[in-house]
Protein backbone atom coordinates (compact mmCIF):
# COMPACT_ATOMS: atom_id res chain seq x y z
CA UNK A 1 0.00 0.00 0.00
CA UNK A 2 1.17 3.37 -0.77
CA UNK A 3 2.48 5.42 2.00
CA UNK A 4 1.82 9.05 2.61
CA UNK A 5 3.20 12.21 4.56
CA UNK A 6 0.89 12.54 7.59
CA UNK A 7 -0.32 16.01 6.55
CA UNK A 8 -1.62 15.13 2.90
CA UNK A 9 -4.58 17.22 2.91
CA UNK A 10 -4.16 20.36 5.13
CA UNK A 11 -4.11 22.76 1.87
CA UNK A 12 -3.75 23.25 -1.48
CA UNK A 13 -1.97 26.67 -2.78
CA UNK A 14 -3.24 27.78 -6.64
CA UNK A 15 -1.79 29.32 -9.20
CA UNK A 16 -2.65 31.48 -11.85
CA UNK A 17 -1.74 30.22 -15.11
CA UNK A 18 1.11 32.34 -16.33
CA UNK A 19 3.82 29.65 -18.12
CA UNK A 20 3.59 31.63 -21.20
CA UNK A 21 6.07 33.71 -19.80
CA UNK A 22 9.01 33.89 -22.64
CA UNK A 23 12.01 32.04 -20.76
CA UNK A 24 14.21 35.75 -22.07
CA UNK A 25 12.35 37.84 -20.18
CA UNK A 26 14.85 38.34 -17.54
CA UNK A 27 14.34 41.86 -16.92
CA UNK A 28 10.78 41.08 -16.02
CA UNK A 29 11.34 38.58 -13.57
CA UNK A 30 13.50 41.41 -11.92
CA UNK A 31 11.12 44.10 -12.24
CA UNK A 32 8.33 41.43 -10.90
CA UNK A 33 10.40 41.26 -7.40
CA UNK A 34 9.41 44.73 -6.48
CA UNK A 35 6.02 43.70 -5.79
CA UNK A 36 5.82 40.83 -4.01
CA UNK A 37 2.55 39.10 -2.99
CA UNK A 38 1.04 41.29 0.00
CA UNK A 39 1.83 39.48 3.76
CA UNK A 40 4.40 37.02 1.84
CA UNK A 41 7.06 36.47 4.08
CA UNK A 42 10.29 38.58 2.30
CA UNK A 43 13.41 37.40 5.25
CA UNK A 44 14.31 34.33 4.41
CA UNK A 45 17.79 33.27 3.78
CA UNK A 46 17.95 30.20 1.62
CA UNK A 47 21.38 27.39 1.55
CA UNK A 48 21.62 25.19 -1.19
CA UNK A 49 24.20 22.09 -0.35
CA UNK A 50 24.47 19.61 -3.09
CA UNK A 51 25.77 16.89 -3.47
CA UNK A 52 27.48 16.01 -6.37
CA UNK A 53 27.67 12.76 -7.36
CA UNK A 54 24.76 10.99 -6.10
CA UNK A 55 24.20 10.62 -2.31
CA UNK A 56 23.13 7.24 -1.66
CA UNK A 57 19.50 8.15 0.42
CA UNK A 58 18.58 4.42 0.98
CA UNK A 59 21.27 4.65 3.57
CA UNK A 60 20.95 8.20 4.99
CA UNK A 61 16.68 7.46 5.38
CA UNK A 62 17.60 3.46 5.58
CA UNK A 63 14.00 2.12 4.74
CA UNK A 64 14.75 -0.72 7.44
CA UNK A 65 11.52 -2.02 8.44
CA UNK A 66 10.36 -2.42 4.12
CA UNK A 67 10.72 -6.64 3.88
CA UNK A 68 13.42 -6.24 0.68
CA UNK A 69 15.52 -3.76 2.37
CA UNK A 70 18.03 -6.02 3.39
CA UNK A 71 17.89 -8.39 0.85
CA UNK A 72 18.53 -6.04 -2.02
CA UNK A 73 21.49 -4.29 -0.07
CA UNK A 74 23.55 -6.62 1.45
CA UNK A 75 26.91 -5.42 2.95
CA UNK A 76 25.66 -1.86 2.15
CA UNK A 77 22.66 -1.92 4.27
CA UNK A 78 21.63 -0.22 7.49
CA UNK A 79 20.42 -2.24 10.43
CA UNK A 80 17.28 -1.51 11.90
CA UNK A 81 17.65 0.28 14.99
CA UNK A 82 18.28 -1.54 18.57
CA UNK A 83 19.55 1.46 20.76
CA UNK A 84 23.28 0.73 19.94
CA UNK A 85 25.87 2.89 17.61
CA UNK A 86 26.06 0.29 15.25
CA UNK A 87 22.44 0.55 13.53
CA UNK A 88 20.45 3.12 12.41
CA UNK A 89 18.53 6.13 14.54
CA UNK A 90 15.22 5.26 14.78
CA UNK A 91 13.31 8.45 13.11
CA UNK A 92 9.44 6.20 12.71
CA UNK A 93 8.62 3.10 12.73
CA UNK A 94 9.87 3.00 9.15
CA UNK A 95 12.91 5.06 8.48
CA UNK A 96 16.05 5.14 10.47
CA UNK A 97 18.79 7.85 10.02
CA UNK A 98 22.10 6.40 9.65
CA UNK A 99 24.29 6.25 12.31
CA UNK A 100 27.39 8.60 10.74
CA UNK A 101 24.37 12.05 10.79
CA UNK A 102 23.51 11.08 14.46
CA UNK A 103 24.91 14.99 15.45
CA UNK A 104 21.39 15.81 13.21
CA UNK A 105 19.62 13.34 15.35
CA UNK A 106 18.35 16.19 17.60
CA UNK A 107 17.25 18.48 14.71
CA UNK A 108 14.77 15.60 13.97
CA UNK A 109 13.48 15.21 17.48
CA UNK A 110 12.99 19.32 17.83
CA UNK A 111 11.17 18.98 14.59
CA UNK A 112 14.10 20.80 12.48
CA UNK A 113 14.43 18.53 10.13
CA UNK A 114 12.39 16.21 7.34
CA UNK A 115 13.26 14.35 4.16
CA UNK A 116 11.06 14.51 1.04
CA UNK A 117 11.42 10.86 -0.28
CA UNK A 118 11.27 9.92 -4.30
CA UNK A 119 12.44 13.35 -5.02
CA UNK A 120 14.13 14.57 -7.99
CA UNK A 121 14.42 15.09 -11.85
CA UNK A 122 11.07 14.15 -13.65
CA UNK A 123 13.19 12.55 -16.33
CA UNK A 124 15.44 9.23 -15.21
CA UNK A 125 19.09 10.58 -16.59
CA UNK A 126 22.03 8.24 -15.38
CA UNK A 127 24.88 10.39 -16.58
CA UNK A 128 26.34 12.62 -13.94
CA UNK A 129 26.93 15.47 -16.04
CA UNK A 130 23.54 15.31 -18.35
CA UNK A 131 21.87 15.13 -15.11
CA UNK A 132 23.60 17.94 -13.09
CA UNK A 133 23.06 20.09 -15.98
CA UNK A 134 19.34 19.81 -15.89
CA UNK A 135 19.18 20.03 -12.32
CA UNK A 136 20.86 23.17 -12.52
CA UNK A 137 19.19 24.83 -15.03
CA UNK A 138 15.83 23.88 -13.73
CA UNK A 139 14.80 22.91 -16.95
CA UNK A 140 13.86 19.97 -18.68
CA UNK A 141 15.48 20.30 -21.80
CA UNK A 142 19.70 21.56 -22.09
CA UNK A 143 18.67 25.35 -23.68
CA UNK A 144 19.43 27.30 -20.44
CA UNK A 145 21.89 30.29 -20.54
CA UNK A 146 21.84 30.69 -16.69
CA UNK A 147 21.06 28.74 -13.50
CA UNK A 148 17.48 28.80 -11.65
CA UNK A 149 19.48 29.61 -8.87
CA UNK A 150 20.66 33.04 -10.53
CA UNK A 151 17.49 33.71 -11.96
CA UNK A 152 16.09 33.86 -8.31
CA UNK A 153 19.10 36.42 -7.19
CA UNK A 154 18.09 38.82 -10.00
CA UNK A 155 14.48 38.73 -8.77
CA UNK A 156 15.67 39.63 -5.33
CA UNK A 157 18.36 41.91 -5.53
CA UNK A 158 19.41 44.89 -7.88
CA UNK A 159 21.49 45.02 -11.11
CA UNK A 160 24.62 45.73 -8.98
CA UNK A 161 24.22 44.45 -5.63
CA UNK A 162 24.67 40.46 -5.43
CA UNK A 163 21.82 38.81 -2.72
CA UNK A 164 23.75 35.41 -3.87
CA UNK A 165 27.17 33.72 -2.47
CA UNK A 166 28.91 30.75 -3.44
CA UNK A 167 31.67 28.94 -1.69
CA UNK A 168 33.70 26.79 -3.05
CA UNK A 169 33.10 25.75 -6.98
CA UNK A 170 34.66 28.94 -9.19
CA UNK A 171 31.49 28.86 -11.16
CA UNK A 172 28.57 26.64 -10.41
CA UNK A 173 25.84 26.55 -12.97
CA UNK A 174 22.84 27.02 -10.23
CA UNK A 175 24.72 30.07 -9.94
CA UNK A 176 25.22 31.09 -13.40
CA UNK A 177 23.71 33.86 -15.48
CA UNK A 178 23.62 37.61 -15.54
CA UNK A 179 22.45 38.71 -11.87
CA UNK A 180 26.29 39.33 -9.72
CA UNK A 181 27.16 36.55 -7.21
CA UNK A 182 29.94 36.78 -5.13
CA UNK A 183 32.21 33.98 -5.21
CA UNK A 184 34.68 32.93 -2.32
CA UNK A 185 37.55 29.85 -3.26
CA UNK A 186 37.23 26.62 -1.39
CA UNK A 187 38.78 25.79 1.99
CA UNK A 188 42.24 28.40 3.20
CA UNK A 189 42.27 29.85 -0.09
CA UNK A 190 39.33 31.95 1.13
CA UNK A 191 41.51 33.62 3.52
CA UNK A 192 44.63 34.35 1.28
CA UNK A 193 44.83 37.64 -0.61
CA UNK A 194 45.80 36.52 -3.74
CA UNK A 195 48.21 38.33 -6.39
CA UNK A 196 44.98 40.85 -7.26
CA UNK A 197 45.75 42.30 -3.54
CA UNK A 198 48.95 44.08 -4.35
CA UNK A 199 49.15 47.98 -4.97
CA UNK A 200 51.03 47.61 -8.36
CA UNK A 201 48.37 44.69 -9.54
CA UNK A 202 45.52 46.70 -8.57
CA UNK A 203 46.79 49.63 -10.16
CA UNK A 204 47.71 47.78 -13.40
CA UNK A 205 44.56 46.13 -13.57
CA UNK A 206 42.19 49.42 -13.12
CA UNK A 207 44.72 51.38 -15.56
CA UNK A 208 44.08 48.55 -17.87
CA UNK A 209 40.34 48.76 -17.95
CA UNK A 210 40.20 52.20 -17.24
CA UNK A 211 38.79 52.82 -20.73
CA UNK A 212 35.89 50.48 -20.61
CA UNK A 213 32.68 51.79 -19.22
CA UNK A 214 31.78 48.22 -17.97
CA UNK A 215 34.27 45.58 -17.20
CA UNK A 216 36.17 48.72 -15.61
CA UNK A 217 33.27 49.40 -12.65
CA UNK A 218 33.08 45.64 -12.22
CA UNK A 219 36.38 45.41 -11.72
CA UNK A 220 36.74 47.96 -9.35
CA UNK A 221 33.57 46.45 -7.11
CA UNK A 222 35.13 42.73 -7.49
CA UNK A 223 38.42 43.81 -6.32
CA UNK A 224 36.61 45.29 -3.55
CA UNK A 225 34.98 42.83 -2.32
CA UNK A 226 37.50 39.86 -2.17
CA UNK A 227 39.60 42.52 -0.19
CA UNK A 228 36.29 42.90 2.27
CA UNK A 229 35.83 38.85 2.04
CA UNK A 230 39.16 38.40 3.13
CA UNK A 231 39.20 40.72 5.87
CA UNK A 232 36.22 39.65 7.36
CA UNK A 233 37.03 36.02 7.35
CA UNK A 234 40.28 36.67 8.56
CA UNK A 235 38.59 38.46 11.42
CA UNK A 236 36.01 35.68 12.82
CA UNK A 237 38.80 33.37 12.57
CA UNK A 238 40.86 35.57 15.51
CA UNK A 239 40.80 34.55 18.91
CA UNK A 240 37.15 34.45 20.89
CA UNK A 241 35.46 34.27 16.96
CA UNK A 242 35.34 30.41 16.73
CA UNK A 243 39.08 29.14 15.61
CA UNK A 244 39.05 26.48 13.23
CA UNK A 245 39.51 22.80 14.57
CA UNK A 246 43.44 20.78 13.57
CA UNK A 247 40.96 19.00 11.23
CA UNK A 248 39.37 21.70 9.57
CA UNK A 249 42.88 23.64 9.42
CA UNK A 250 43.86 20.53 7.38
CA UNK A 251 41.33 21.03 4.88
CA UNK A 252 43.21 21.50 1.81
CA UNK A 253 42.22 24.05 -0.72
CA UNK A 254 41.59 22.06 -4.16
CA UNK A 255 39.75 19.25 -1.92
CA UNK A 256 37.01 18.63 -4.04
CA UNK A 257 35.43 15.86 -1.54
CA UNK A 258 33.26 16.35 1.52
CA UNK A 259 36.33 16.72 3.64
CA UNK A 260 36.64 20.04 3.85
CA UNK A 261 32.68 21.39 3.64
CA UNK A 262 32.75 22.16 7.25
CA UNK A 263 35.03 25.08 6.83
CA UNK A 264 33.17 25.92 3.51
CA UNK A 265 29.90 26.56 5.63
CA UNK A 266 31.92 28.45 8.22
CA UNK A 267 32.94 30.97 5.78
CA UNK A 268 29.42 31.35 4.32
CA UNK A 269 27.43 31.37 7.60
CA UNK A 270 30.31 34.10 8.96
CA UNK A 271 30.04 36.23 5.35
CA UNK A 272 25.74 35.88 5.16
CA UNK A 273 25.66 36.87 8.92
CA UNK A 274 28.02 39.82 8.29
CA UNK A 275 25.81 41.27 5.03
CA UNK A 276 22.32 41.37 5.31
CA UNK A 277 22.04 41.60 1.60
CA UNK A 278 23.13 38.31 1.02
CA UNK A 279 20.15 35.97 0.95
CA UNK A 280 21.25 33.21 -0.78
CA UNK A 281 24.06 30.91 -0.33
CA UNK A 282 25.52 27.47 -1.94
CA UNK A 283 27.35 25.21 -0.80
CA UNK A 284 28.90 21.67 -3.11
CA UNK A 285 30.65 18.95 -2.13
CA UNK A 286 31.64 15.30 -4.15
CA UNK A 287 32.80 11.85 -2.95
CA UNK A 288 29.45 10.73 -3.43
CA UNK A 289 29.99 7.92 -6.52
CA UNK A 290 29.98 4.90 -4.29
CA UNK A 291 30.07 2.19 -6.67
CA UNK A 292 32.15 0.13 -5.27
CA UNK A 293 32.92 -0.71 -1.13
CA UNK A 294 30.15 1.94 -0.50
CA UNK A 295 29.95 0.71 3.21
CA UNK A 296 27.35 0.41 5.62
CA UNK A 297 27.74 1.70 9.22
CA UNK A 298 30.82 2.26 8.65
CA UNK A 299 33.38 3.23 5.45
CA UNK A 300 33.66 5.19 2.50
CA UNK A 301 29.87 7.07 2.64
CA UNK A 302 29.90 6.93 6.18
CA UNK A 303 32.54 9.07 6.43
CA UNK A 304 31.33 11.48 4.09
CA UNK A 305 27.86 11.71 6.36
CA UNK A 306 29.89 12.29 9.47
CA UNK A 307 31.81 15.36 7.01
CA UNK A 308 28.29 16.51 5.54
CA UNK A 309 26.70 16.52 9.28
CA UNK A 310 29.67 18.49 10.93
CA UNK A 311 28.86 21.14 7.95
CA UNK A 312 25.10 20.48 8.52
CA UNK A 313 25.26 22.00 11.95
CA UNK A 314 27.78 24.87 11.65
CA UNK A 315 24.97 26.39 9.03
CA UNK A 316 22.21 25.28 11.00
CA UNK A 317 23.33 27.16 14.25
CA UNK A 318 24.22 30.65 11.95
CA UNK A 319 20.91 29.99 10.06
CA UNK A 320 18.25 29.95 12.65
CA UNK A 321 15.61 33.31 11.77
CA UNK A 322 12.22 31.79 11.10
CA UNK A 323 12.40 31.66 7.55
CA UNK A 324 15.96 30.43 7.11
CA UNK A 325 16.34 26.80 5.51
CA UNK A 326 18.72 24.61 4.43
CA UNK A 327 18.17 22.11 1.65
CA UNK A 328 20.56 19.09 0.82
CA UNK A 329 19.99 17.58 -2.39
CA UNK A 330 22.00 15.56 -5.38
CA UNK A 331 21.48 14.77 -8.93
CA UNK A 332 19.53 11.89 -8.59
CA UNK A 333 19.57 8.43 -6.51
CA UNK A 334 21.12 5.19 -6.07
CA UNK A 335 20.30 1.63 -7.54
CA UNK A 336 17.81 0.12 -4.63
CA UNK A 337 20.09 -2.94 -5.28
CA UNK A 338 23.93 -3.52 -3.77
CA UNK A 339 25.83 -4.12 -7.08
CA UNK A 340 28.57 -6.92 -7.06
CA UNK A 341 31.32 -5.00 -6.10
CA UNK A 342 29.81 -3.34 -2.89
CA UNK A 343 28.28 -0.17 -3.85
CA UNK A 344 25.39 0.98 -5.59
CA UNK A 345 25.31 2.74 -8.75
CA UNK A 346 23.32 5.36 -10.93
CA UNK A 347 19.67 5.38 -9.99
CA UNK A 348 16.75 8.02 -10.30
CA UNK A 349 14.52 9.18 -7.27
CA UNK A 350 15.95 10.23 -3.94
CA UNK A 351 15.56 11.36 -1.09
CA UNK A 352 15.71 15.88 -0.47
CA UNK A 353 16.48 17.22 2.76
CA UNK A 354 14.80 20.33 4.33
CA UNK A 355 16.22 22.01 7.58
CA UNK A 356 15.23 25.04 9.60
CA UNK A 357 13.22 26.57 12.20
CA UNK A 358 9.93 26.74 9.99
CA UNK A 359 10.36 22.94 9.09
CA UNK A 360 7.08 20.16 9.96
CA UNK A 361 9.82 17.89 10.99
CA UNK A 362 9.98 14.80 12.88
CA UNK A 363 8.43 13.49 10.06
CA UNK A 364 8.91 12.66 6.51
CA UNK A 365 6.26 14.62 3.73
CA UNK A 366 5.40 13.28 0.71
CA UNK A 367 4.62 9.40 -1.53
CA UNK A 368 6.34 6.75 -0.70
CA UNK A 369 5.57 3.04 -2.10
CA UNK A 370 8.55 1.20 -0.85
CA UNK A 371 10.96 -1.65 -2.82
CA UNK A 372 8.98 -3.99 -4.29
CA UNK A 373 10.12 -4.82 -7.77
CA UNK A 374 6.66 -3.35 -9.47
CA UNK A 375 7.32 -0.27 -7.34
CA UNK A 376 10.39 0.71 -8.25
CA UNK A 377 11.52 2.69 -11.50
CA UNK A 378 12.76 0.42 -14.34
CA UNK A 379 12.55 -2.73 -11.99
CA UNK A 380 15.75 -1.22 -10.15
CA UNK A 381 15.39 2.88 -8.74
CA UNK A 382 13.17 4.64 -6.83
CA UNK A 383 11.03 6.28 -8.47
CA UNK A 384 10.21 10.63 -8.49
CA UNK A 385 6.93 11.32 -7.41
CA UNK A 386 7.90 14.89 -6.74
CA UNK A 387 9.61 17.09 -9.09
CA UNK A 388 12.49 19.31 -7.08
CA UNK A 389 11.14 22.07 -8.82
CA UNK A 390 7.97 21.77 -7.05
CA UNK A 391 9.93 21.85 -3.55
CA UNK A 392 11.61 24.30 -4.21
CA UNK A 393 8.89 26.47 -5.59
CA UNK A 394 7.17 25.28 -2.36
CA UNK A 395 9.77 27.08 -0.26
CA UNK A 396 10.77 29.90 -2.22
CA UNK A 397 7.08 30.86 -2.21
CA UNK A 398 6.60 30.59 1.31
CA UNK A 399 10.14 31.75 3.08
CA UNK A 400 11.13 34.40 0.44
CA UNK A 401 7.95 35.62 -1.08
CA UNK A 402 7.77 33.95 -4.38
CA UNK A 403 4.64 34.97 -6.38
CA UNK A 404 3.45 32.48 -8.81
CA UNK A 405 4.11 34.50 -12.26
CA UNK A 406 7.79 34.49 -10.64
CA UNK A 407 7.91 30.67 -10.07
CA UNK A 408 6.66 30.60 -13.79
CA UNK A 409 9.65 32.51 -14.49
CA UNK A 410 12.20 30.56 -12.89
CA UNK A 411 11.02 27.10 -13.80
CA UNK A 412 9.02 28.06 -16.96
CA UNK A 413 8.78 24.58 -18.31
CA UNK A 414 7.56 22.93 -14.83
CA UNK A 415 5.14 20.71 -14.25
CA UNK A 416 2.63 23.41 -12.73
CA UNK A 417 1.46 24.61 -15.85
CA UNK A 418 -2.33 25.49 -16.09
CA UNK A 419 -2.22 23.53 -12.13
CA UNK A 420 -2.38 24.44 -8.56
CA UNK A 421 1.74 24.13 -7.17
CA UNK A 422 0.44 21.70 -4.84
CA UNK A 423 -1.77 19.20 -7.30
CA UNK A 424 -1.66 15.48 -7.56
CA UNK A 425 0.98 13.80 -5.16
CA UNK A 426 2.36 17.06 -4.42
CA UNK A 427 -0.33 17.74 -1.98
CA UNK A 428 1.64 15.82 0.29
CA UNK A 429 4.16 18.25 0.69
CA UNK A 430 1.71 20.80 1.92
CA UNK A 431 2.43 20.53 5.59
CA UNK A 432 6.10 20.48 4.35
CA UNK A 433 6.64 24.48 6.52
CA UNK A 434 4.61 25.47 9.59
CA UNK A 435 2.78 28.75 9.08
CA UNK A 436 4.44 31.88 9.36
Amino acid sequence: MPRHSPDAHKGILTRRQCFALPWAAWPGLQAMAQAPAAGSPQDGRLVLVFLRGAVDGLSVFAPHADPRYRSLRGSTAIPAPDGSAQTALALDAHFGLHPALAPLWPLWQRGQLAFVPCAGLPQAVRSHFEAQHLWESGLTASRASSGWLNRWAGALGRPAEPVALGVGESNPEVLRGPAPVQRVPRGKAALASGASSRDRVQQALQDLYADDRELGPLLGRGLRQREQTTRTLREAEAPGMGAMSAEQRAADNGAAAVAGLALDARHLATLMQRDPRLRIGFLSAGGWDTHANQGGVQGQLANGLGQLARALLELQAAFARPNDLIVVASEFGRTAAENGTRGTDHGHGNALWVLGPRVQGGRWHGRWEGLAQGQLNEGRDLPVFHDYRAVMSLLLQRTQGAGDAQLAALFPDGPFAGTPLLAGDNRLLAGLLRPA
